[in-house]
């Protein structure tokens, strides 16, 4: 019978033990997905990299708040996709702006005083009033089919805070939920506090409003939020350099370019005339989230002037 020498023993455990490290560091590398990779990005308040977020899903090439137009921000690279949910009759959450559904699909009538099944019956419209062959999805239905994929921005959504929870526990998605309010810091951690240390809680902010650095201040103190969300209509105005230098490099700051009123005409309209003009404005005072309506357009501008990684 061999006796192996001490030293002998104890070196082939320290490479046994090496060789379960490098294995579980691989396992653990493949696990991350695409959404927990985006999730840490948003988290780091002083990344150089923009984000940028897909507004109501592709709704120029599918329609808008539609499973398909999700699916095709998803496959242009985006890293948030915002949409907006209402609660029906019989309390499920679906995808859909306006508190009817007359814009938007080829039925009529209030969204609370409908069912989903009656819903389920119409058909969404295109852009431009057209009847395309998408259906309503429930947030339920997105959860499925985005998770490990793509962030989610829930607009219109904090009275459904605690259903909005249910839903992610249930799919496993509440790592990629951002949930927003212009709420009071104070009410939103009464109200939500046990559930801001899995999901991402974000304040939007009125620039043109008196006192909009003491919200942020306060939200800061309070809920020690990763990103603000501002607006402002003034182009004269003074306060985006103000809450750049309140709060740039330190937590992400996001802009609205969708249209003129949100981001004092530095909007997506004056940028595919002059990028330099409308996102640049933006970038120039800290912006490093950016929800637009032409997220193609901002994908390829950013790469171009080195604010994007090719891989994202």
């Amino acid at each position: 019978m061999n006796v192996l020498d001490p030293n002998t023993v104890v070196n082939r455990a320290k490479k046994c033990l090496a060789s379960v490290m490098i294995l579980l560091s691989a396992t653990t590398a493949i696990a991350q997905t695409r959404s927990d990779s985006i999730r840490t990005r948003f988290l780091n308040g002083n990344g150089k990299d923009v984000l940028v977020v897909c507004h109501r899903g592709d709704w120029r090439g599918y329609a808008e708040n539609s499973l398909e137009g999700i699916n095709s921000a998803i496959n242009m690279g985006v890293d948030v996709v915002e949409i907006d949910l209402r609660r029906t009759a019989d309390g499920e959450l679906i995808l859909m702006h306006d508190s009817r559904i007359d814009r938007s699909t080829t039925g009529k009538g209030k969204v609370a005083e409908l069912t989903l099944d009656s819903i389920k019956n119409v058909y969404l419209r295109s852009g431009v009033g057209e009847r395309t062959p998408y259906r309503v999805p429930t947030l339920k239905e997105v959860l499925v089919a985005v998770k490990g994929r793509v962030m989610l921005n829930l607009d219109k959504a904090a009275d459904y805070f605690d259903q909005v929870w249910q839903l992610a526990e249930e799919t496993g998605t509440t790592s990629q939920i951002i949930m927003k309010s212009t709420a009071p810091a104070a009410d939103i951690k009464a109200k939500y506090g046990q559930y801001l240390d899995r999901l991402i809680y974000i304040p939007v902010v009125r620039l043109d409003k008196p006192g909009a650095l003491e919200i942020i201040k306060e939200n800061d103190e309070l809920l020690n939020c990763p990103a603000y969300e501002v607006t402002f209509a003034d182009s004269l105005s003074t306060m985006p350099p103000k809450v750049n230098e309140l709060i740039g490099g330190r937590k992400r700051i996001w802009y609205n370019s969708l249209w003129s009123t949100l981001a004092g005409g530095h909007d997506d309209f004056a940028s595919l005339n002059n990028p330099a003009e409308g996102y640049g404005y933006l970038l120039d005072n800290g912006a490093t989230v950016i929800q637009t309506d032409q997220p193609a357009y901002l994908i390829k501008y950013l790469k171009a002037i080195g604010r994007r990684n090719e891989d994202n």
